[in-house]
């Protein structure tokens, strides 16, 4: 049995795709929301299976829900005409139900992502992405895990450490690979919170716990208690925020 919650600001269609569902016996509704706040709220809290989730809501966007999921569901994407939605959808490969839509075309969303999860998880995780790059600055990266997707704020991470052609995000407890090498993160990260001190690692300043200077380097204990060296290229990086 899969988890599933509806969100649309519309009752007519919420009450369409409950009625959709009813064929589908193995999909069990534990949650309805009519905004993208309460959305979000019941998605991190019951933590679903597959979400219904409307584009245009008041509140939050569908899109903007998204963006502030701690882990991410299997999503099936409903719309009115959306330039903006459909251009994201077709870049990124992903889904969508255009309203109205009849139960053939909502079987076949839903038969699509059931027999291919993870590629779809995947395609979902992309789009997100695009979304956070479209940003000044990221505020947020997804990364895989195993079958789902985890949310990382980036004021969680403590430093980022070079793996090879992908980059480490260091936390607290644990770490995390991401899909970005060291040198892209780097770019689409703030330069006032994040600074490279060696080829293969950017720290966040946020999370430096105490510095020792040598003659060529410093060593930067960080604030879950690993040892950071600031290699002599990018000892000016350092020197800047001594005042």
């Amino acid at each position: 049995m899969k988890k599933v919650i509806i969100v649309d600001d519309e009752e007519p269609a919420r009450k369409l795709i409950k009625e959709f569902l009813q064929p589908h016996k193995d999909l069990v509704i534990i949650e309805e929301c009519n905004n993208g706040v309460d959305a979000v709220k019941a998605i991190n809290t019951f933590k679903p299976d597959l979400v219904f989730l409307d584009i245009q809501m008041p509140g939050l966007t569908g899109f903007e829900v998204l963006q502030r999921l701690e882990e991410m569901p299997q999503i099936i994407f409903s719309t009115a005409y959306d330039q903006y939605a459909f251009k994201a959808f077709e870049v990124h490969a992903v889904d969508y139900l255009l309203k109205p839509f009849k139960q053939e075309r909502f079987d076949e969303a839903i038969e699509k992502i059931m027999t291919n999860d993870k590629s779809y998880l995947n395609q979902i995780q992309t789009l997100v992405n695009g979304l956070n790059e479209q940003e000044t600055h990221l505020t947020n990266i997804l990364v895989s895990v195993r079958n789902k997707l985890i949310n990382i704020p980036v004021a969680d991470i403590i430093y980022i450490q070079a793996d090879g052609n992908y980059a480490k995000l260091i936390l607290e407890k644990g770490s995390h690979l991401t899909s970005y090498g060291l040198s892209k993160l780097e770019e689409k990260l703030n330069p006032q919170q994040f600074i490279r001190v060696h080829r293969s690692a950017v720290i966040n300043i946020n999370n430096v716990k105490e510095a020792y200077s040598y003659p060529s380097s410093y060593e930067l204990i960080m604030t879950n208690g690993d040892m950071v060296k600031v290699s002599r290229s990018y000892l000016e990086n350092i020197r800047k925020l001594i005042v």
